[in-house]
């Protein structure tokens, strides 16, 4: 690598690769009155011909991969193909040329992070992905550098802009599941294809990540419960505005001790958090992640989460990080990556400890609060309150249940006798609810 030019081999020109291609263009003259290097775009690599953008006679163009990555003018490979084979091929043969890399690529990283990492400490190189999570928000810098000295005891937030927009469309517009998800596809913000996104995976895939910083452990994508949106209706989000809550899918990892240690337990999942919580103003496709040190106590990090510009702004600072070689040296000595980290002590699902909503469809009779209440209550699970609501679905009318602290493996056994009841006449909804910071601070 000269001392003056730093030549950058951008594997993928897409939503992202496009955006920083821009502004490593647009910007060159900044970012070398800023840092002292000259960042060359040596090579912009598409799959074919077809993929190339509009720009594409002022950009240096190719279709080989492998010829541009092995270019002794490529001093750093930026990944933005996406996925785990190609993407996957790509990083290894940069790794093992000794470049390092930087990546956006969660399903990769949550995929194979541990054997990626510890190859690139082979070859003496490193790989930096702040723009994995969270798009333009610099939450990876914070967990890795700016809270080192901090026991974090939890780590909660929202992290698909996919889904917040969706959710914020059905709270404040009262529109279902299925226009918020078409007003995303037309927006850009959800794919042809959004079962990534609705599903939780792709917030699952980013916990992975964020998770295994924050504890200093590593973390597989099956060590989460993942529940998605995709299932949820529009009278929850009504019942639960009624009841001083809005929903937002949270993505939750959170420390909690046991007569064996701690533990730590890790969720996503449709989440009824309360109207005056900060993250409940979060809306449309922003992110907001909250973090719970020893010594900080509670910061939240917010930010648009995806998009061109936001997270090419975050792949061009890991570039500036590595060439200037503060990246290198943090990956050199801390021990808080991936491949020198121990498998994530995690609570079973089973014994986490939430509060629920139980949206229960049953027979207008005599008796039929009372059976519900003693499964409940067999389980050992206390009511808070029960809201009765007048319906215009037949005979079944509504009714809303929330309870006190129970154990999910309890509550999974009391609704199975619920929905035994012959009044119940459909399968009972149930959601978690959280309450900050009494449930996370010092925990």
């Amino acid at each position: 690598m000269s001392e003056r030019t730093i030549g950058v081999c951008l594997l993928g020109c897409g939503i992202v690769g496009g955006g920083v291609a821009a502004i490593l263009t647009e910007q060159r003259g900044l970012l070398r009155q800023r840092t002292g290097l000259d960042f060359v775009l040596r090579h912009v690599v598409v799959k074919d011909r077809g993929d190339y953008p509009p720009n594409a006679d002022q950009l240096p163009m190719s279709t080989d991969a492998p010829a541009a990555i092995d270019d002794p003018a490529s001093n750093i490979v930026i990944e933005l193909i996406g996925g785990t084979g190609a993407a996957g091929q790509f990083v290894e043969r940069a790794l093992k040329a000794g470049k390092p890399v930087v990546t956006a690529n969660k399903s990769l990283l949550a995929a194979r992070a541990a054997e990626l990492f510890a190859l690139a400490r082979r070859h003496n190189t490193c790989i930096a992905f702040e723009a994995s999570c969270g798009g333009g928000i610099p939450i990876i810098d914070a967990l890795i550098r700016g809270l080192v000295a901090n026991r974090i005891d939890a780590l909660l937030g929202i992290v698909n802009g996919t889904c917040n927009f969706i959710l914020t469309q059905m709270t404040q517009n009262g529109w279902s599941y299925e226009q918020a998800v078409k007003e995303a596809q037309r927006l850009g913000f959800a794919e042809a294809n959004p079962s990534l996104d609705v599903s939780g995976r792709d917030a699952a895939q980013k916990l992975a990540i964020l998770a295994g910083l924050a504890f200093n452990v590593r973390v597989a994508e099956s060590d989460i419960h993942v529940e998605g949106i995709d299932t949820l209706q529009a009278i929850d989000i009504r019942f639960a505005r009624e009841l001083g809550y809005v929903i937002k899918l949270l993505a939750i990892a959170q420390r909690v001790p046991t007569g064996d240690g701690d533990r730590i337990a890790l969720r996503v999942h449709p989440t009824l958090v309360h109207e005056h919580d900060v993250l409940a103003d979060v809306g449309g496709s922003f992110n907001a992640i909250s973090v719970y040190g020893h010594a900080l106590g509670h910061a939240m990090w917010y930010g648009r989460g995806a998009g061109r510009t936001p997270t090419a702004s975050a792949v061009v600072a890991d570039l500036v990080g590595i060439a200037l070689g503060a990246t290198p040296l943090v990956f050199r000595q801390m021990q808080i990556f991936p491949d020198t980290t121990p498998p994530a002590p995690v609570l079973p699902f089973d014994q986490l400890e939430s509060r629920y909503y139980l949206r229960l469809a049953a027979k207008d009779e005599p008796g039929v609060l009372a059976g519900v209440t003693a499964a409940l209550g067999r389980h050992g699970i206390s009511v808070s309150a029960i809201h009765q609501q007048e319906s215009d679905i037949g005979q079944s009318v509504p009714v809303v249940i929330t309870t006190h602290l129970a154990r999910e493996g309890a509550m999974r056994a009391a609704l199975a006798e619920i929905n035994a009841l012959a009044a119940v006449t459909r399968p009972t909804v149930s959601l978690r609810i959280i309450d900050q910071p009494t449930e996370f601070a010092g925990t």
